[in-house]
């Protein structure tokens, strides 16, 4: 049975407002007094600033303030709030989340509702196609990857075996093992992801699909609700990044992101090379991929690693004696930095 939307509607607020709570608070504890030109004082029982410092600086009540912080029901202004945004140093994307869990009408528009099937899903894929080399996708918000080009799949055929309905690269990236882990630095490229998952999620609190899945990872991945506690908030924007492909080389490139007028909840991720060396193994997994698939390239980086790790497990053993196995040929290449 639903709940009557008075009901509803009170439960979503109580969320948002503690949403708010918890950005302000981890917002406030990760500056240091040194930071916003404050001394360092003795006697600092917890991280970061006071509330009465952020209030003294935001120029409110320091009551008010401790009100916001602890959930309760009050309706700050922009210009209030955008009086806390600067004292506590937030970035113009953490001012807009912070716009948008308080409620402000007209703040921050909402999220565009998702459109299944995308429209011109053909056009999208002549795209891609026409794309390689260079790696292109289509990603929503939630990570989801809806469509991609032989180059894409080609520097990480992992992804492309999946199920479409299981093609997600956050639940890839905090589920599976370290060895088919396709980013070297994984920590700070999974830290920027969270950043602009928790941007959206702000504008989706409403949505029990986006809960869900919150859920669903949370539950899945200490490590994942680890990371998600600390509400950082970030923009999309181009950045570099490393793969590991599956034959062990590494492939640097930039990613760059483009938005779809129809799909405007999804966006077109193009990667291109960061240098000559990137660009020539770029081209290469491609030709090999067309040539085996990704079950191949898989198969193939399997049969290489163990031909080249059986020279060096054992040496020749003398009489009556086993062979002595290297603590490397053992070790799995950590896929996180």
């Amino acid at each position: 049975m639903s709940a009557p939307p008075t009901a509803r509607s009170a439960v979503t607020a109580a969320d948002r407002r503690g949403e708010l709570a918890a950005f302000l608070r981890l917002r406030r504890e990760r500056l240091a007094p040194q930071d916003v030109g404050l001394p360092v004082g003795p006697r600092r029982r917890t991280p970061g600033l006071r509330r009465e410092e952020v209030a003294e600086r935001a120029g409110v009540g320091v009551a008010w303030y401790t009100w916001l912080e602890q959930g309760r029901s009050i309706n700050p202004s922009v210009q209030v709030l955008d009086a806390i945004a600067r004292a506590l140093l937030l970035d113009p994307a953490e001012r807009a989340h912070l716009h948008r869990l308080a409620a402000v009408p007209g703040a921050a528009a909402p999220a565009p509702a998702p459109v299944d099937p995308p429209p011109g899903e053909g056009t999208l894929q002549t795209i891609l196609d026409a794309l390689n080399p260079l790696p292109a996708g289509l990603v929503d918000a939630r990570y989801d990857v809806l469509a991609f080009n032989d180059a894409y799949a080609a520097l990480d055929p992992r992804i492309a075996l999946l199920p479409p309905s299981e093609r997600n690269v956050l639940w890839r990236l905090f589920t599976a093992d370290e060895e088919s882990q396709p980013l070297v630095d994984w920590e700070r490229e999974v830290s920027t992801m969270l950043g602009h998952l928790r941007n959206e999620f702000g504008r989706r609190l409403q949505d029990p699909w986006w809960q869900g899945y919150v859920h669903r990872l949370r539950t899945a991945s200490s490590r994942f609700a680890e990371m998600w506690a600390r509400h950082d908030v970030s923009a999309p924007a181009a950045h570099r990044k490393t793969f590991r492909t599956a034959d062990g080389r590494r492939v640097a490139i930039v990613a760059t992101g483009f938005t779809r007028a129809e799909a405007p909840d999804a966006k077109l991720w193009i990667y291109t090379p960061a240098d000559p060396d990137a660009a020539r193994v770029l081209g290469e997994l491609l030709a090999r991929y067309r040539e085996v698939g990704a079950a191949g390239l898989l198969a193939g980086a399997a049969d290489r690693a163990h031909t080249e790790a059986r020279p060096s497990a054992q040496r020749t053993a003398g009489p009556g004696q086993p062979p002595e196995v290297s603590s490397s040929a053992s070790s799995p290449t950590p896929a996180q930095s």
